[in-house]
């Protein structure tokens, strides 16, 4: 993920592995709402911003888009790359920030941005997403992550988290797509639509837990305090959500803008 003043956007490098195999793709579902809005259509030259592992950036190229993922971290790059060849997809990846791409202008269709936008400066990434795009060209901002309902898996995993980390100011149930949208059209980009609904995701409890340690919260605490935390969240999820399997409630939400022509 690529990152605003004084962020450091290259700490989810150290958890690529866990990031890659242990957090869930964006869902099929909130992939279709977009495609109905014109968004990654094939052969559409799309742009994934932040991209990490690559969720979103291959599941477009999956879908016969040509695309390039960009992030600042050249470890998720790699993970992303490994599981494209994997799965015989063709994704170009590129190390560099949202703000400032150094690609050329009016160069894409798409441009996309999971789960990252807060990690840049938006005001910048707007304009950048602006100059990127062909006139009528469309842009994405959405989220994937979970919802802490109280008494849910999601609700207690975050509590947790909190009492670990006190200075960790991610939690809540945020809705982060005002602020985006307010860029993008500082930018000049014209609002198309926005749509959010939930979804229950399944998780085996230790894919949850690494998951979880791959996440922003436990990534800032030491290692030692980190895999004390995990050794509370095992005992907790016990007690509280008994058995292999869990669901976790997230929420899913896209904000979908249009350069003017």
């Amino acid at each position: 993920m690529a990152a605003g003043p004084g962020v450091d956007g290259t700490r989810f490098g150290s958890a690529a592995d866990d990031y890659a195999v242990h957090r869930a793709d964006f869902p099929s579902v909130g992939i279709d709402r977009m495609v109905a809005l014109g968004v990654g259509t094939p052969g559409q030259r799309l742009l994934d911003l932040g991209c990490g592992t690559g969720t979103m950036a291959r599941q477009f190229a999956a879908r016969g888009c040509t695309v390039t993922g960009i992030d600042v971290d050249a470890r998720m790059l790699a993970a992303g790359g490994a599981l494209a060849e994997s799965a015989g997809l063709d994704v170009s990846w590129r190390e560099c920030p949202a703000e400032d791409t150094g690609l050329e202008s009016t160069s894409f269709d798409v441009v996309t941005a999971a789960q990252c936008w807060h990690w840049f400066n938006g005001d910048a990434a707007a304009a950048e997403v602006r100059r990127l795009l062909v006139p009528g060209g469309r842009v994405a901002v959405c989220g994937f992550d979970w919802l802490p309902l109280p008494g849910t898996v999601s609700g207690v995993t975050e509590l947790l988290i909190q009492a670990h980390n006190p200075s960790w100011n991610l939690g809540g149930i945020r809705d982060p797509g005002p602020w985006a949208r307010r860029q993008l059209g500082g930018a000049g980009l014209v609002e198309l639509e926005t749509f959010t609904f939930d979804v229950d995701v399944p998780y085996a409890v230790s894919s949850w837990r690494r998951r979880i340690g791959a996440s922003a919260g436990i990534l800032d605490l030491s290692a030692e305090a980190a895999a004390a935390f995990d050794v509370e969240l095992a005992e907790v999820l016990a007690d509280r959500f008994p058995g292999d399997d869990l669901l976790a409630p997230h929420r899913v939400w896209a904000s979908v803008a249009v350069s003017p022509v």
